[in-house]
């Protein structure tokens, strides 16, 4: 179904080819996941899938990618849209309408299907993505999560025969992803459609694939069986982390398979006791008391209490829509709050210009891109300087810790996402204020790049300062949260110490703990410390 054949692409101006001599093959109805570092050419591979790259990227491409046996260098992208459906990595710049349903049936009208036709594949996908209470709202209003769903659904509507999905999951949470995968499953095996998803969460994605592809950072691909290429690939899923470290075979891809390898091991844990940092008491930075936020009729956040103290990592966490995100900029005082009281330092963020509010709460939002308006990545870091005081260079140091080999001389815009998240991060945290909010801070990031962001996580708290993170990702809770505050319909439903409230969840709990349950692990690196054994470096 889709073929490449010795394919080279090199963008404009730039030093190196990003990607090179590519020789692969997907077959009709399979499921392909594709890996790799951040800034690894994943999205380049995709956005060659239907013509996007280099038609509309620039750029020259070499050698051939043939889908269907059609080659996209003779053909524009439009001519590929019955064929296949692209979701790229920001739902909201691809959508073309106001509400929900429009979005859905919109692609269908450019493809001239029947209006009844129309109708009946719009409820369908209303009903497969778990949607249907949103076919009025406006696009805008949605969280992050619920614009992804959207944006998936917009595509599956046309029935395209190739799905291209960049980042597919990264701002759903656990439950709703779980959801969209077995859709996409379920549209593979019994409609035969081929899927190639890139998604830096494997753990999500890895038992459903058939395929594996891998991008090692050289420019060049590998490809083959899951569990044949995981076996040496330097990122991994927790599953597969762990079950290197203990050695077991045949490697297992999902929890279930690693369970019925676990029994050993769990015998081996169960007179030890992980260690875990146990930050004291510290100051409260943040006092926030009776919160309401309001979009019309729907209540975001419901009379709300919190309090945030220095040297502690807060985990919110919560499903798509539960007003995390509607809370942070409540408290940071940019976004709206129609009741309550929020103080910092005595004074509310709200009723302070926009510059004495940042100095005293930050906030990376969760379209990171928004924040960034010089032309080159090293302009940027040198404005954060300059703006934070900090001393000349700080910035690109801090950035080079969490994605390094970013070009300074490259726009913003044209570097990855997850290399464009990590230059927000870099902006954001080079001028640290004591309180930092920070809305989905991995998406776009591999393993190591939020093993590295963790350490930086670590030290402004270590440091004293108190940091929010409003994530679906349960990794990374795992490894770096003191305290995990869990929201719906707008209020907390639990608040306590990171263990007890994830490891008794089933949808928030990491990998490792539900391999190693009732025991309470969180991580392979407190494994790895409890039996004093290196642990393998991409574990996280």
């Amino acid at each position: 179904m889709i073929e490449f054949r010795d394919v080279t692409i090199t963008y404009a101006d730039a030093p190196a080819a990003a990607l090179r001599d590519v020789e692969l093959h997907i077959p009709e109805g399979e499921l392909c996941l594709v890996v790799g570092h951040t800034g690894a050419g994943k999205s380049t591979l995709l956005g060659a899938i239907n013509g996007l790259v280099p038609h509309f990227t620039g750029g020259t491409l070499r050698g051939s990618v043939l889908v269907d046996g059609i080659d996209t260098r003779t053909r524009p992208p439009r001519e590929f849209a019955h064929l296949v459906g692209v979701v790229g990595q920001d739902p909201l710049a691809g959508f073309v309408t106001d509400t929900v349903e429009e979005e859905l049936a919109y692609g269908m009208e450019q493809l001239a299907i029947p209006s009844a036709v129309m109708r009946k594949r719009v409820e369908e996908t209303l009903d497969l993505l778990g949607i249907a209470e949103l076919r009025h709202r406006p696009l805008r209003t949605l969280s992050g999560g619920q614009q992804q769903r959207v944006a998936i659904g917009s595509v599956l509507t046309a029935h395209p025969r190739v799905l291209v999905l960049d980042e597919p999951t990264s701002a759903l949470d656990p439950t709703a992803a779980e959801d969209v995968l077995a859709a996409i499953t379920r549209l593979v095996h019994d409609l035969g459609i081929t899927a190639v998803v890139a998604e830096h969460r494997m753990e999500r994605v890895v038992q459903y694939a058939d395929r594996l592809v891998h991008l090692p950072g050289d420019r060049t691909v590998r490809d083959g069986l899951p569990a044949e290429i995981l076996r040496t690939c330097d990122i991994a899923p927790p599953v597969v982390e762990l079950a290197r470290y203990a050695g077991w075979s045949p490697l297992p891809l999902s929890v279930r398979d690693a369970r019925r390898l676990a029994g050993p091991l769990r015998e081996r844990l169960r007179p030890l006791a992980p260690e875990r940092r146990e930050p004291a008491a510290g100051e409260t930075l943040l006092t926030a008391r009776r919160v309401i936020v309001r979009y019309g009729d729907v209540i975001a956040v419901r009379g709300l209490d919190l309090d945030l103290t220095a040297g502690r990592v807060v985990a919110l966490m919560g499903r798509n829509g539960s007003g995390k995100s509607s809370l942070l900029w409540a408290l940071q005082g940019s976004g709206p709050r129609q009741g309550g009281t929020v103080r910092v330092a005595g004074a509310d963020p709200a009723a302070l210009t926009p510059a004495k509010a940042r100095a005293l709460v930050g906030l990376v939002p969760q379209t990171p891109g928004d924040l960034l308006y010089l032309e080159t990545v090293a302009a940027e870091c040198a404005q954060a300087d300059l703006e934070s005081g900090a001393a000349p260079g700080a910035c690109r140091a801090l950035l080079d810790r969490i994605a390094p080999g970013i070009d300074g001389a490259a726009h913003p815009r044209d570097v990855s996402e997850g290399q464009r998240l990590a230059l927000v991060l870099a902006v954001q945290l080079v001028a640290a204020p004591d309180v930092v909010l920070l809305d989905e801070p991995t998406r776009g990031l591999d393993y190591h790049a939020k093993r590295r962001f963790a350490e930086v996580v670590r030290e402004l708290a270590d440091g004293g300062r108190a940091l929010v993170l409003a994530t679906h990702d349960v990794e990374f809770v795992a490894r770096v949260a003191d305290r995990v505050v869990v929201m719906a319909e707008g209020d907390i439903v639990a608040d306590g110490p990171t263990a007890e409230v994830v490891v008794s969840s089933p949808a928030f709990a990491p990998q490792t703990a539900k391999i190693l349950a009732p025991e309470p692990w969180l991580t392979v690196a407190e494994v790895s410390s409890a039996l004093a054994e290196p642990v393998p470096e991409a574990a996280i």
